[in-house]
């Protein structure tokens, strides 16, 4: 099947000479949940705009389901469901009000059945008991779900997502994190922009790292968290003697707590077990051990020499 997005040298300079995209090679296969993940400044929403036909692109080649953008923008935005940079709503309308405003103005939308619609998406995203409220007296996260309502009026071919949990408190994440898998099993290719790392391995098949503007990498999820080493925890009372321990077998410590610390594996040709009877050895009272497995946080460490915010 052909990717439902494919970008090609994609490359963004803005006046002044400012490079937001360099380059950009990308490939989205169809039905997957594409997590774009990158700190914030790393050229996701740049990245987003151009696809959606939003700005020109100073070089390169963006095609969305198939067909040239911006080019095919009128053939190819009507199965495209968007909530980039935030909702734009009428904050003197209610939300139910909203919707049909947006509704109405799909040429495509059957005018008959658009009292259905509306609640129906009202209800996916959560909002029917604040649907009679001004949009102007939402919460951010409300306003967050009202925006993606709008995405869903109609059965879209790829739906594309700019940070849709900003604002949400973790049960509303993690309530949009169910509606996005169950969207992705309905058919739908979802591409999911985010800075939140733990949210991408969450509900993501396959993910993109951006950097400074550049892709780093891309692949399925479990493949980039297995193309890194995991971390070595040891849950103990003792942790300077600990840590002095490690160090003496050559194992870099990360990090150090009251009751437990973190360290890269130990080196090849070093046994877990020769680590556990060296700490007990040295008298260091060890309640727990073990490597904890790789996550998209250890890859794009690896790989950028950098984190960056993981929880919000």
């Amino acid at each position: 099947m052909a990717p439902v997005i494919e970008t090609r040298d994609l490359t963004k300079r803005y006046r002044g000479g400012q490079l937001a995209v360099d380059r950009l090679s990308l490939t989205v296969p169809e039905g997957a949940v594409f997590g774009f993940l990158g700190p914030n400044g790393s050229g996701k929403t740049t990245t987003i705009r151009m696809l959606m036909g939003l700005i020109e692109p100073t070089a390169g080649t963006a095609r969305v389901l198939g067909r040239p953008m911006p080019r095919a923008t009128r053939a190819v935005l009507p199965q495209v469901g968007a909530l980039i940079e935030g909702p734009a709503l009428y904050g003197f309308l209610n939300g139910r009000d909203n919707l049909l405003r947006y509704d109405a103005a799909d040429p495509a939308a059957d005018p008959r059945t658009r009292g259905a619609r509306v609640a129906r998406a009202l209800d996916r995203v959560g909002l029917t008991a604040a649907a009679g409220k001004k949009a102007k007296a939402y919460s951010l996260g409300m306003k967050q779900r009202l925006g993606l309502a709008a995405a869903l009026l109609q059965p879209r071919r790829l739906l594309v997502l700019d940070e849709p949990t900003n604002g949400l408190d973790p049960q509303g994440m993690r309530e949009i994190r169910s509606l996005i898998r169950e969207l992705a099993s309905d058919g739908t290719t979802v591409f999911l922009s985010s800075h939140l790392l733990d949210e991408i391995e969450q509900v993501c098949t396959h993910a993109a790292v951006m950097a400074q503007g550049r892709l780093i990498t891309q692949g399925p999820v479990a493949e980039l968290a297995a193309g890194s080493r995991g971390k070595l925890t040891v849950t103990t009372p003792d942790p300077v003697d600990a840590a002095r321990v490690l160090k003496e077998l050559n194992i870099a410590v990360l990090e150090t707590a009251d009751d437990h610390l973190t360290a890269e594996p130990p080196p090849p040709g070093t046994e877990l077990a020769e680590v556990t009877a060296a700490l007990v050895a040295a008298g260091v009272r060890v309640r727990g051990f073990g490597v904890r497995r790789a996550s998209l946080e250890d890859a794009f460490v690896a790989l950028t020499g950098e984190g960056f915010d993981v929880a919000g």
